[in-house]
């Protein structure tokens, strides 16, 4: 690598990271929640209040089941699975999960299974450089990024990129999968439809957040060309979220604006240093697209779940990549979403978000999908799968519905104006 990094250089490192391939065996799973108060979900629950609860348990080996544990901006906190077989991964961060819900119980809390937080105004509670950057980056676009650090809550499902076939297995069709699968797994999953307490007119309202907070690393890349070079040309094209000063202590990290990383390899700013591949491989986290190529794939449309309910997204993905009778019924069922190319497009995902399951196309392609899954599973991980079917997809529903039947009914003038705001 030259001692400057050249755009032709970090297009070419883009390339090599982005798809490891080998035959697809592993999956992970990363699981964030929002934390509320175990009693009145209405009472804002302390940074401090929360590092007590969990004292200790940020170290290796602290979770049996191996999964390593993080904090995010606005308080949330996330497990992230080691990688392994579907059924022992699920066992394994089941097994966390459950000591990290205890942990929190005995404080008097609880971990919420909301995709965006329904009630409270969020602070960021994290001052590290990396979210100073962030924030003063996404505030040039509007409130969605402090929406997305604070108060949003995923679930991200991580797949192998495949191998070098040129079936269902092999990475570019994996890739291509995972795009057309986007959209259902956004409607079947979406769980996020309130804000302020009040509905806002999307069944994932998460989903509309991350859409709208920076298109140049939140929306997908172009298809129609080889992965690897549109990764490559997405990820130099993207805005320049910080620029690291030395170390990882205090500093201003905030980037020019505008700039993005093919332009600060060219020197478009003078003075400012040129880019490493330490900054490149770094400016690659802060894309956050739906599906995202880290070597293996990253899903990561899908709402945090109620409860344990995030068995079933993770069964669910796993089976319709990893069997190949699943894969090509899915690959089948979201034929009819790919209205203008090989992939759906963007008002196909902004569809999804807004109308779940309630919305035909996505019901029928979501009621194959998942029947393929369910057949393809483990009997250890049918069960809740079925459950899922019978609740949600065969009635066209999702998680999100439930949350707006429990409200008392009527359309204030506020309510109105709230839903206007999110259109």
């Amino acid at each position: 690598m030259a001692e400057r990094l050249t755009a032709q250089d970090a297009g070419a490192h883009v390339r090599g990271v982005c798809f490891k391939t080998g035959p697809p065996a592993l999956v992970g799973v990363e699981l964030e929640w929002l934390v509320h108060d175990l009693v009145d979900p209405l009472r804002p629950v302390p940074r401090a209040r929360i590092e007590r609860a969990l004292d200790g348990l940020g170290g290796p080996g602290a979770f049996p089941g191996g999964s390593s544990f993080s904090r995010e901006p606005g308080g949330q906190v996330e497990l992230s699975s080691r990688p392994g077989p579907l059924a022992a991964c699920v066992a394994d961060i089941a097994a966390d999960t459950a000591l990290l819900r205890a942990r929190l119980a005995a404080h008097g809390m609880a971990l919420a299974g909301w995709g965006l937080e329904p009630f409270l105004a969020r602070n960021r509670v994290l001052r590290l450089p990396r979210y100073e950057a962030m924030e003063a980056h996404f505030d040039r676009g509007g409130p969605w990024g402090r929406r997305m650090m604070r108060c949003s809550a995923g679930l991200q499902v991580n797949l192998d990129a495949g191998d070098e076939s040129p079936g269902i297995t092999g990475w570019r069709r994996r890739w291509e999968l995972a795009h057309r699968l986007g959209p259902v797994l956004v409607a079947a999953f979406a769980n996020s439809p309130l804000w302020r307490g009040r509905p806002t007119g999307w069944r994932s309202s998460r989903q509309a957040v991350w859409w709208r907070t920076d298109p140049t690393r939140t929306r997908p890349p172009r298809h129609g060309e080889d992965p690897r070079e549109a990764w490559a040309r997405y990820a130099l094209d993207a805005a320049v979220l910080c620029v690291r000063c030395d170390g990882d202590g205090d500093g201003d990290w905030r980037a020019p604006a505008g700039l993005t990383f093919r332009a600060w390899c060219d020197g478009a700013v003078p003075g400012l240093r040129p880019p490493t591949v330490e900054d490149l491989d770094y400016h690659l986290t802060t894309l956050f697209p739906p599906v995202r190529p880290r070597g293996w794939l990253e899903l990561r449309m899908i709402d945090t779940q109620h409860g344990d309910e995030w068995v079933v997204p993770a069964a669910v993905s796993a089976a319709l990549f990893d069997d190949p009778v699943a894969a090509e019924a899915a690959w089948e069922a979201t034929a009819p979403l790919c209205v203008s190319g090989s992939v759906p497009d963007a008002p196909t995902w902004t569809r999804a978000a807004r109308f779940g399951l309630s919305a035909p196309e996505f019901a029928k392609a979501a009621l194959h999908c998942f029947t393929a899954a369910e057949r393809a599973l483990p009997a250890s991980l049918r069960t809740p799968v079925s459950t899922f079917i019978e609740r949600y997809v065969a009635r066209g529903r999702c998680p999100a519905d439930d949350r707006l039947d429990a409200l008392p009914g009527g359309a204030s003038p506020a309510l109105r104006e709230l839903q206007e705001a999110w259109r």
